[in-house]
């Protein structure tokens, strides 16, 4: 690796991945997307990320399980649940990342400001 911080997305809609993507290189990320669980768990053991952009909503393995998966793997990484459908589903996530993975886990609302987006990536950046 060349010393960046690797960020790995996971979200099922083309356009918001390539948002994700383009504001993370900008700031200074190494950035890999992938659009569903199975690219997403290969891309994970390939290289584990420092930060994980996850969407909650996706076909065969929802962001609950993805924690799950995540924290069976010893999961180190930060993780940024990014949806748009109610927060509860998100926050199930959250708890079960925290208790049982000791994750750091933090949850943006779709549609997310570019600003927000920012902010959020850049102090983690900067830890």
């Amino acid at each position: 690796m060349n010393g960046r911080k690797r960020l790995l997305i996971v979200d099922d809609e083309p356009d918001f991945a390539k948002f994700v993507a383009k504001v993370s290189s900008d700031l200074g990320y190494e950035t890999v997307t992938t659009n569903a669980a199975e690219t997403f768990q290969a891309a994970y053991l390939a290289a584990p990320p420092d930060v994980i952009v996850l969407d909650m909503v996706m076909p065969k393995m929802d962001g609950i399980e993805t924690v799950r998966w995540l924290v069976d793997k010893g999961c180190r990484a930060r993780i940024i649940i990014i949806s748009g459908y109610n927060p509860v589903f998100g926050n199930a996530a959250q708890s079960i990342g925290e208790i049982k993975g000791r994750l750091e886990i933090s949850q943006l609302q779709k549609p997310i400001r570019l600003s927000e987006l920012r902010a959020v990536l850049g102090e983690i950046l900067a830890d």
